[in-house]
């Protein structure tokens, strides 16, 4: 099971990451960003930072539907992110494996091409603390 640490430390493992002042987690990559807090909106009141939802870019329309429909547990959308290339996705419901793929599938799709060179072929370089009961 990830949280919201594991996101922080896997993001900030990647090359040439900023983390953005938020009350959640904001993550880019040379301006871009590529996973953040989910700021749920709520008729009538202020938004609340949700920092057990991440949302993250997917690169495209096809990509989003493949992850919504074969695993809708851990994946949502909602109207306001209709038509662009993001997911919501239930950090409770992915292991920090797959949350260092997502994350790290994401950085690549918003890094520019010079900056994905700096990755190291296998990412093996990026390995989360794995040794966590709760993976």
């Amino acid at each position: 099971m990830a949280d919201a640490d594991d996101v922080r430390q896997l993001a900030l493992a990647l090359p040439h990451v900023v983390e953005i002042d938020s009350d959640g987690f904001d993550f880019r990559v040379a301006d871009k960003g590529f996973v953040w807090s989910y700021p749920e909106r709520r008729p009538g009141t202020s938004r609340l930072i949700r920092t057990d939802i991440a949302v993250l870019y997917v690169g495209d329309e096809a990509e989003k539907q493949a992850l919504l429909l074969g695993e809708p547990e851990a994946f949502f959308t909602t109207p306001a992110y209709d038509g662009l290339p993001l997911v919501m996705l239930r950090l409770t419901q992915v292991s920090v494996d797959r949350l260092k793929e997502l994350v790290t599938d994401a950085w690549r799709m918003r890094a520019p091409d010079p900056l994905v060179g700096d990755l190291d072929d296998g990412t093996d370089s990026l390995s989360p603390d794995l040794s966590r009961a709760d993976q």
